[in-house]
């Protein structure tokens, strides 16, 4: 599956430096952090992104998708999801979700860098789906999300294991725009930094319209 992403060196050079740091690391002090189970006989970790699951192996960071129903794999095929994922292990740690979703605003420098995500994530949120509800709910059940109830139609996503994202959207209509919000579990806010959480929306975004295309 072709995700249509960039592959220049303004992507390749943080992945090397992150890569680089992997290499460097206690693949055990990798899993005890993020919580991703590490096997030493075969020398993988198994991370779940999006309702698939990897092997990822150390230290080459090789990545194998376990086949399954969904059928798109952006951490095997995306340069932009690899390094998303690199630098959560390389840098980041998990911790326990308390139930309560929180809005871009509220993660550490979200205000400083909410235009970008407004024009990344929630406008294209809503222009891709605002006036094809019927479509985003076929996407999200393919997925395994679950239905939620704010806004005219709305989803939780579990992004990683305990890492949730809400979907939500308000269809268009003569006098207005559709419009959206994308709420994070609060746990968020330790694993990803606020520039982080605008390529989380907008790889899911992307993931999105790579099931519509294939549903189609």
């Amino acid at each position: 599956m072709n995700f249509d992403y960039a592959k220049d060196s303004k992507e390749q050079r943080p992945y090397e430096h992150y890569l680089n740091a992997y290499k460097s690391m206690n693949p055990k002090e990798i899993s005890e952090r993020t919580g991703f189970p590490y096997d030493e006989a075969t020398g993988n970790f198994t991370v779940h992104l999006m309702g698939s699951t990897y092997l990822v192996s150390f230290p080459d960071y090789e990545i194998q998708p376990v086949e399954d129903t969904i059928g798109v794999y952006p951490l095997a095929d995306a340069m932009n999801v690899k390094i998303l994922i690199i630098r959560y292990m390389a840098e980041r740690f998990q911790t326990p979700f308390s139930g309560k979703f929180i809005t871009y605003h509220d993660v550490p420098w979200g205000e400083v860098y909410f235009r970008q995500f407004q024009g990344r994530c929630l406008m294209r949120f809503a222009f891709s789906y605002g006036n094809k509800l019927e479509m985003f709910a076929k996407v999200m059940e393919h997925l395994g999300a679950e239905k939620s109830e704010e806004g005219d139609c709305s989803y939780k996503l579990e992004f990683m294991d305990n890492l949730y994202i809400k979907f939500i959207l308000w269809a268009g209509d003569d006098e207005f725009p559709p419009s959206s919000q994308i709420l994070f579990s609060d746990n968020f806010a330790a694993s990803f930094a606020a520039e982080d959480l605008a390529v989380v929306g907008d790889i899911s975004i992307n993931m999105m319209k790579a099931i519509e295309r294939k549903l189609s």
